[in-house]
């Protein structure tokens, strides 16, 4: 068998970064064989400036929404944006297939291997397919309105029935989920018809983006109610529960395996303090997904990083849409996080990107560490002149 062997200036292996002497050994297709000194190495090592990672895990994407990059105006806010994508994300099908297209290449050459996705249709199972990256389909289903429960939870059955018909990426059946939308935008009877498909899955919902999002379960009042009134919802049948958002649904997720919250901009230690004493099932994960940039383009804020690290809290990343962000880029995501946080470890953030986003999307015994038998994605990230990691160069 010919082997594949790089030596950077250091290698992450998904959970340590080590110093240049280490050497990087696999097959021709990128499988790992090992980790070794280079004095173990042998000859023909290929030398590289940088650092050696496994292959990104972006854990919250809308891929469908990619014909909108730019078009929606920045900082306006949640409710304003959300009208926005619900009112114009009708184009022409040519479009918007071209435009997915477009984004996924972009992921890949960005060193993303996985990506978990966002479904309201099936605009994006061509491309998937096509066996570029691997994906973990989340089906969105939300329906506030008690009336259209029945209506909206068909429609995300049978496009979760379809995802399953046609596995992607040798993906098994199991990487596709019917997942709610968000707290203010799925009844309590929808609820109930789609959680006994949480059960052993992984599980995402939008969480906490802004601070009307708790003010609406806490009190029934805030700018949701003017959301409503825009789409021309009735919202009477809202009885506020007197708890936050997040302490509102949560035990409705019991049942998942793994739990994906993606935002969390305005998430308060009593939340996490409300999750610690209900997550009595040590099979059950919460991981709190972070997409700073796209926090950035919509509310012009960014999550409480530094209360997550304090309480020990499993982070990954993600990007959101193209109508939410300027790329889909993780290194992108990884950077605001540096220049805001700057005191948080390297190594910290690239396990955020790589292994942790494995294990909340399932995919760990594949992707995510530079681990024997494991075909990860083997990544370069390049640094500037003023030792700044600055570009994603794809080898394997």
């Amino acid at each position: 068998m010919n082997y594949r062997k790089f030596q950077a200036d250091q290698l992450f292996t998904g959970h340590e970064l080590l110093d240049g002497s280490y050497v990087l050994i696999t097959d021709e297709e990128g499988r790992v064989e090992d980790i070794v000194t280079d004095l173990q190495a042998g000859d023909n090592i290929q030398k590289i400036e940088g650092i050696i990672s496994p292959g990104f895990i972006n854990c919250h994407c809308h891929l469908e929404l990619s014909h909108l990059r730019g078009l929606i105006p920045e900082k306006t806010g949640l409710v304003d944006f959300v009208y926005k994508v619900v009112t114009e994300r009708h184009y022409p099908e040519e479009e918007i297939l071209s435009a997915i297209s477009q984004a996924e290449n972009e992921m890949l050459q960005n060193g993303v291997v996985a990506v978990g996705d966002i479904c309201n249709n099936s605009l994006t199972l061509l491309q998937k397919q096509k066996n570029k990256l691997h994906y973990y389909n989340f089906i969105e289903a939300s329906g506030w309105l008690p009336d259209i429960v029945q209506t909206r939870f068909e429609r995300a059955l049978n496009l979760y029935k379809k995802f399953r018909m046609h596995p992607i990426s040798g993906e098994a059946e199991s990487n596709v989920s019917i997942v709610p939308h968000a707290a203010y935008s799925v009844s309590e009877n929808l609820w109930l018809q789609i959680q006994p498909y949480f059960e052993n899955k992984s599980v995402t919902i939008h969480n906490q983006e802004t601070a009307f999002e708790d003010e609406f379960f806490l009190q029934g009042t805030g700018d949701f109610t003017r959301m409503y009134e825009l789409m021309k919802i009735d919202n009477s049948h809202h009885q506020p529960t007197k708890r936050s958002s997040l302490q509102s649904y949560f035990e409705k997720l019991k049942k998942a395996k793994n739990i994906l919250l993606v935002h969390n901009s305005f998430t308060k230690q009593e939340d996490l303090d409300y999750i610690k004493l209900r997550t009595t099932d040590s099979r059950l994960r919460t991981f709190f997904c972070l997409c700073p940039n796209a926090n950035l383009y919509i509310e012009n804020i960014l999550p409480p990083v530094e209360m997550f690290r304090q309480n020990n809290c499993h982070i990954i990343l993600g990007t959101d849409s193209l109508a939410s962000n300027w790329s889909l880029d993780i290194l992108d995501e990884m950077k605001t996080i540096i220049k805001n946080f700057p005191l948080i470890p390297l190594k910290e953030i690239l396990q955020w990107a790589t292994i942790n986003g494995a294990r909340a999307l399932g995919m760990e015994n594949e992707l995510g560490s530079l681990e024997k038998g494991k075909k990860p994605g083997i990544i370069e990230l390049g640094y500037s002149k003023q030792k700044k990691m600055e570009k994603i160069k794809r080898i394997l």
